[in-house]
């Protein structure tokens, strides 16, 4: 069975800096804008639950997190990057993406 995961960034501002589709499944264009209307609606419940309860205790999803935020301090502490602006470095996307094969 084909499958799909969708791995978003979020800014503070709730504006999404970095989008990745990772699976096997074919993609669809508008499976785009249903994975945003998904995740803006799932902020709130992944900030009151996920993080306040052992819930994220899975190991490969607990290193794929830390992994990706070791990526994410790196480009935060490029001096040529914006804050809150979109990720584009296509050294970060092909990072998760592989981190996404190896973890989940």
């Amino acid at each position: 069975m084909a499958s799909t995961a969708c791995f978003v960034i979020v800014s503070k501002n709730d504006i999404p800096i970095y989008e990745a589709e990772v699976g096997s499944a074919p993609k669809r264009e508008d499976q785009a804008y249903q994975h945003q209307f998904i995740l803006h609606a799932a902020l709130d419940v992944v900030q009151d639950l996920a993080w306040a309860t052992n819930t994220m205790s899975e190991d490969g999803i607990k290193s794929f997190f830390q992994e990706v935020h070791e990526l994410y301090i790196k480009i935060f502490l490029n001096p040529l990057y914006l804050p809150g602006s979109r990720i584009t470095s296509s050294h970060f996307d092909t990072k998760v993406r592989a981190l996404a094969r190896k973890y989940l």
